[in-house]
């Protein structure tokens, strides 16, 4: 609706004044300029039942947040991402080896790299092997019974595909949305109420609280850990340091070290399938691209960061257009903590205030042709790219609150799709719905999912 027609309008939800911003201007007003009036995010009803969701660095707010943010941020320096090479090109090998074992059959690549990304997440995260790529695996040898790794995986799956923001929610999330000063206590009610999609999603994140805190609660007791994953350094710093254990209480590591899971698969996992499916749609991109990867011959090859981020400037590209083509998240939640003029327009305190990427990526002022699949128009050379405004494309936000694991994310990306490329190429299946269809939530999914046939490649 924004597109062509308003870069800023107001309504309410019921009872809650809500502003939509979709210019880039103004998002850099509001994610940057006058952050400190809108520093909180508005926590969207599918996310505040449950306890893991509300104490991540996603809805913590002011103080705390700041605090943990600073804390955390070590994580994701480029000499630690740097370290995290081997154990992602390790996974991401066993996924190939995996489509090279059902080469003759459909895949559906939504669920394939969903569970990529959560055994690299949960490595780098929990410090915990899941082996959901590894088909021949009985037991795990970081757990002592498979199937709690299994149940913990299926929870985990239901609960992230029931943070719905439609209409296919549950109905206190659907009353959320209309009138939230009625979703909490509809949703109090709803959840004691057997059968009720709000009674299972409450049943699932309480087992998925459980099964967290134990976790946490077994690495916590190691006398020995890893100084990698994110929990060991959580924990490892609570040894030592008296304001971390204040800030970093049980709860919040729980929460912390969740989020991470949360974050750092879905998202990852549905832009490695979306390249997939638009590269497959075009034989022009997939031809320049095929001839960049083969230039480095990464092939078996493992790779450092130096290469990684200097040898593949076409595939940055074509990351770049597949986010904007298929934005993951399409709406950034905000909420004022004080009066603040936005764009000529007081908001009052606690205006709920949601920037919309999607529509800036859709926009034809800044992306000419914009439902064209086209990478080059991301090429720093190209005066498309030299005009546009620097915050028309914000696929993982703006300002202080972007996603603070963008750079894990767009590593994962990369080395997976550079060690697919040099092994095969991809074909839509004829099952491929066309156009294909979307489940919108917090994040956005694909519906039934991109199934695709590989195609071994001459030579490799």
């Amino acid at each position: 609706m924004a597109v062509g027609f308003f870069v800023l309008y107001l309504f309410h939800m019921g009872r809650q004044p809500m502003v939509v911003v979709a210019d880039p201007e103004l998002c850099k007003e509001v994610g940057i300029k006058k952050f400190k009036s809108i520093s909180n995010r508005s926590l969207p009803s599918a996310f505040s039942g449950s306890p893991l969701g509300q104490k991540g660095l996603f809805s913590t707010r002011d103080a705390r947040w700041s605090a943990m943010r600073n804390a955390i941020v070590s994580l994701y320096q480029p000499s630690h991402l740097a370290s995290l090479i081997p154990t992602m090109q390790t996974y991401i090998k066993s996924s190939a080896d995996h489509i090279s074992s059902n080469i003759t059959e459909d895949i559906n690549m939504s669920i394939l790299s969903h569970k990529l990304s959560t055994d690299i997440i949960g490595q780098a995260a929990f410090g915990v092997n899941f082996g959901l790529l590894d088909a021949e695996n009985k037991a795990n040898k970081d757990c002592d019974d498979q199937n709690e790794v299994t149940e913990f995986i299926k929870e985990h799956m239901y609960a992230t595909t029931s943070l719905k923001m439609d209409l296919s929610g549950s109905f206190s999330i659907i009353l959320g949305l209309l009138v939230p000063i009625l979703h909490k206590p509809f949703r109090q009610i709803l959840k004691t109420i057997p059968g009720t999609a709000d009674r299972k999603i409450h049943q699932t994140n309480l087992k998925l609280s459980k099964r967290v805190d134990e976790i946490v609660a077994k690495r916590a007791s190691e006398k020995s850990r890893s100084s990698k994953d994110f929990l060991s350094v959580v924990l490892n710093a609570n040894d030592t340091d008296k304001a971390s254990r204040q800030l970093f209480t049980p709860d919040y590591i729980s929460a912390l070290t969740y989020e991470h899971l949360l974050a750092g698969s879905t998202s990852t996992a549905f832009t490695i399938s979306s390249a997939l499916y638009l590269i497959s749609k075009h034989p022009e991109v997939e031809k320049k691209l095929l001839e960049e990867i083969d230039r480095f011959d990464p092939h078996d090859k493992t790779l450092n960061a130096d290469e990684l981020h200097n040898n593949f400037p076409y595939l940055d590209q074509v990351i770049k257009e597949a986010m904007r083509i298929h934005t993951g998240s399409p709406l950034v939640a905000r909420q004022t903590s004080q009066k603040v003029e936005i764009g000529g327009y007081i908001l009052p305190k606690n205006t709920w205030v949601w920037i919309a990427p999607e529509v800036l990526h859709k926009d034809p002022k800044h992306f000419p042709e914009p439902n064209v699949f086209r990478p080059e128009r991301f090429d720093p050379a190209c005066e498309e790219e030299k005009k546009r405004h620097p915050y028309a494309f914000i696929p993982f936000g703006i300002g202080p609150r972007m996603c603070i694991g963008q750079k894990f994310s767009l590593q994962e990306i990369k080395l997976t799709l550079i060690h697919l490329y040099s092994r095969y190429i991809f074909r839509h299946s004829h099952k491929m719905e066309s156009p294909i269809e979307f489940d919108y939530g917090v994040v956005v999914n694909f519906k039934n999912g991109v199934k695709i046939r590989a195609i071994k490649r001459v030579n490799n």
